[in-house]
Order: C-alpha cells, then sequence, then structure tokens
C-alpha cells in the first residue's frame, strides 16, 4: 500500500523538465523564426520568373503619328485676345523631323501692336515649336496697314512667290526663288529676298525691278 502512494512523484519531475526546456527553446525562437522567413523569401525568390527584357526602342520614321483634318487652332494672349489662328484642309505630324504640314493652309497673326499679318500657301511645314514655316506653292505673307511703337505710320506691305520662309522672332521672310514684294502702291520684282521686320529693311538681288507710284 505504501509503494503505490508514491507513484505520482517522477510524473511532477518530467514537467519540471519538460517547462525548461521550453523557457530555454523560447528565448531562440524569434530567431528560428527569422531564419524561417528568409528562407521563404529566399525560395520566393529563386520561384519568381524574370522580367523580360525590354527591347530596343521603335525606330521614328517619318510616318505622321497624327493627323488632323478641315481644322482651325487658335492661340490667345494671356488677357484673352486672340494672337494666332490656324486653319487647314489637313495637317500632319512627322515625328522624326518634328514638323507639322498643313495642306490649304492660312494663319492669321496679330503683333505687339495688333497689327494683322495672315499667310497662305498651298503647303505650309512649321517646326514644332510653331517659330520656323515654310510656304510652298502661291505663297503669300501681307501684313496690313499699322502703326509703329511710336506712333508711325506703317503701310500695307505684300511678300508673294512659290516659296516663302518665315521665322516669326525676331521676323525674318526669306526667299531663294522669284519674289514680289509690294509696299503701299510701289512694287518689286526680284530673283531672291532678305527681309528684316525689325529694321524695315528688305535685300533684294538678282534681276530686280521696280515699279514706284507717284508722290505727292
Amino acid at each position: 500500500m505504501t509503494a503505490a502512494m508514491d507513484t505520482p512523484a517522477p510524473r511532477h519531475g518530467l514537467r519540471r523538465r519538460f517547462a525548461r526546456w521550453w523557457d530555454r527553446l523560447s528565448i531562440y525562437l524569434p530567431v528560428l523564426l527569422m531564419l524561417l522567413m528568409a528562407l521563404a523569401s529566399y525560395w520566393l525568390l529563386r520561384a519568381t520568373p524574370e522580367p523580360e527584357t525590354q527591347g530596343p526602342a521603335p525606330e521614328v520614321t517619318h510616318e505622321p503619328d497624327y493627323f488632323m483634318r478641315r481644322f482651325s487652332v487658335k492661340v490667345f494672349e494671356p488677357g484673352g485676345a486672340l494672337k494666332t489662328e490656324l486653319y487647314g484642309s489637313e495637317a500632319r505630324h512627322h515625328p522624326d523631323t518634328g514638323t507639322m504640314v498643313v495642306d490649304a493652309a492660312r494663319i492669321r497673326s496679330f503683333g505687339p501692336q495688333r497689327q494683322l499679318s495672315t499667310a497662305t500657301a498651298r503647303q505650309i511645314t512649321s517646326n514644332d515649336a510653331g517659330t520656323e514655316f515654310l510656304l510652298e506653292g502661291d505663297a503669300a505673307v501681307v501684313r496690313q496697314a499699322s502703326r509703329g511703337p511710336r506712333g508711325e505710320p506703317l503701310p500695307r506691305i505684300e511678300f508673294h512667290g512659290e516659296q516663302l520662309r518665315v521665322v516669326t522672332d525676331p521676323e525674318h521672310i526669306s526667299s531663294e526663288k522669284p519674289v514680289v514684294l509690294v509696299r503701299g502702291l510701289d512694287q518689286i520684282t526680284a530673283d531672291t529676298l532678305d527681309y528684316h521686320g525689325d529694321a524695315r529693311v528688305a535685300e533684294l538681288t538678282g534681276r530686280v525691278k521696280a515699279a514706284f507710284a507717284p508722290r505727292p
């Protein structure tokens, strides 16, 4: 009877040994968890397919990347006044040259003193900045009569030819082909033209002919 009463003692000792073992294991448990997470991340990275390498950039061609038909584009001053207006039957933008080609084009533009200038041609090619224009086919640039910065009268002036090149800032009109220059009632023809708008000076070369209206 006495021996039977002593049997629970080994069970309590087993519990104490298990508790001590668990306490020691719990010290290293965070390290083990971090190691398992690192291994999982490594295998996940190995299992992820590598991204496809990008091919070469697409070649820029002369093919139009956009076009417009029967359009009108207007640009306004900060105060709301109209600055420039462009009409055309069709426009095509060529990305390789950074140019816009407009068929049956007409441009209206207002200067600092609101003097009106117009440009027309069967085809006008401009750069993306809108500062250089090549007029081809029945090209004409007309600046209406106005007044200069000091109030001086400026007569109407016209440029006509099969090809005119126009730069807006500073104003410069040139041509390597025959042109007709009309200033007021005077008319001059020449083989080439180089006109500087700021100085209002035109250089005409080649076969130059002039017809001046009578002065009062």
